[in-house]
């Protein structure tokens, strides 16, 4: 008797760029695995951005945090203070504005497994499975995707089956909020495939294609995907270095910010390559030797992968997710901070590049060194729908095995990075 058909749908939002990655990261590892071995099963995946579709008052939050995000920084604080107040996300009137589009989506759907990587989704998402009466039936997973103690209370779903975090320190707040912690497993970041398999270009033919010298020291940044922050203002900055550097200078999808720039590189004394939005961000945090952020989590632990040393813009004081990752990598040596625009010039006069990254090993603490995670994390996913599926995690005993015993390369259980040392 052939075996039956599988489901399953993740659900997020695009507020900003980090809960699609996270969804891509996981989608690409099923995949994957899927395709090694179905184990004869036919597994249908899919994915609804729940939040924005739901209702139009939901999409005009989205709007509204991408905005801020892109334009406005210095007020996403308050953004952050209304959204934890206020928890429009574990609210009855938000509910029941949301109620008849997640019930349809469910109802006709019919996953197996309900996989949310957002911290807005995860209330509904389970309530509206209690009102169907499928609560038994569908297990809801959240992934945790902010890697610190210091986030958005939406993550916290006692009724999700399980909940997936980072390191020690997410699962310890997440108890504090009520979460069982017998329902929490600590596994890692779920850093996309693509930045831990080796890539086509060399650094040659890479810098060649933008018209840089493959010879010096290049300094990434990266305005993220809303294309916000300060990075104008430190690159104005770098102009004043006497180091030989090159930068190349992403700026997401803000038309204004990629106008400036260009202006800018124009009469800079530094040669830059200006770039819009990117999709092969694995080849760049491969070739350069320093990356200029804001404290993203995904983009962040996809730089971590590559060992690709961080510089933070903090100049606009980050919300608590972000500053909780920046002071956690700092503490770590794996990054630097920047607190006013000319940070930028000491941190480069003084930094050496990292001559052999593929050698160096990361932190152990707080699961750095698990940069493999996603396949754990899509282990557990199909582990739900066949136990046979997961080498690591056992939903049957929920029992999370050790993650050397599984057949993939073993973590890193080396000293830390440490870039002074560099």
């Amino acid at each position: 008797m052939p075996k039956s058909n599988f489901r399953v749908c993740f659900v997020f939002s695009d507020t900003g760029g980090g809960h699609r990655s996270a969804y891509n990261a996981i989608d690409a590892a099923l995949r994957e695995l899927i395709e090694r071995d179905s184990r004869g099963y036919t597994i249908e995946l899919s994915a609804d951005r729940i939040v924005e579709k739901s209702h139009f008052v939901n999409q005009k939050f989205v709007d509204l945090y991408n905005y801020l995000l892109g334009n406005r920084q210095d007020w996403m604080k308050y953004y952050y203070w209304f959204i934890e107040t206020f928890k429009p996300n574990d609210s009855e009137i938000g509910y029941q504005i949301v109620k008849k589009y997640l019930c349809g989506l469910f109802a006709k759907a019919q996953p197996n497994v309900i996989v949310s990587v957002h911290p807005m989704t995860n209330q509904y998402v389970a309530r509206a499975l209690k009102d169907l009466g499928l609560e038994k039936k569908v297990q809801l997973m959240t992934v945790v995707t902010d890697p610190n103690g210091n986030f958005w209370r939406g993550w916290a779903c006692p009724d999700a089956a399980l909940t997936v975090v980072p390191n020690s320190l997410s699962k310890q707040q997440l108890v504090e909020w009520g979460v069982p912690a017998e329902k929490i497993r600590i596994v890692g970041m779920p850093v996309n495939p693509q930045f831990l398999k080796p890539i086509q270009s060399t650094r040659k033919e890479f810098m060649e294609s933008l018209g840089l010298d493959a010879k010096k020291t290049t300094i990434f940044l990266n305005a993220g995907w809303a294309g916000g922050g300060n990075m104008l203002d430190m690159y104005h900055e770098l102009n004043k270095t006497d180091e030989d550097v090159q930068c190349i200078f992403l700026c997401g999808r803000n038309e204004e910010l990629y106008n400036k720039v260009k202006n800018a590189a124009a009469s800079s004394r530094i040669p830059t390559a200006v770039m819009p939005y990117y999709d092969k961000m694995a080849d760049i945090m491969t070739h350069v030797d320093l990356m200029v952020t804001k404290a993203g989590g995904l983009t962040t632990f996809e730089a971590i992968a590559k060992k690709l040393p961080l510089v933070f813009d903090t100049i606009t004081c980050p919300m608590p997710q972000e500053m909780g990752t920046v002071e956690l990598l700092v503490r770590e040596n794996l990054a630097y901070k920047v607190e006013k625009p000319s940070d930028i010039l000491d941190i480069v006069k003084n930094f050496t590049p990292i001559v052999d990254r593929l050698n160096y090993k990361l932190p152990t603490r707080y699961s750095l060194d698990r940069t493999e995670a996603v396949y754990d994390i899509a282990r557990m996913i199909l582990g739900f729908c066949d136990p046979a599926f997961s080498p690591v995690f056992d939903p049957a005993s929920g029992i999370l095995r050790d993650a050397g015993s599984a057949s993939r390369g073993d973590y890193g259980k080396a000293p830390i990075l440490d870039m002074s040392q560099a």
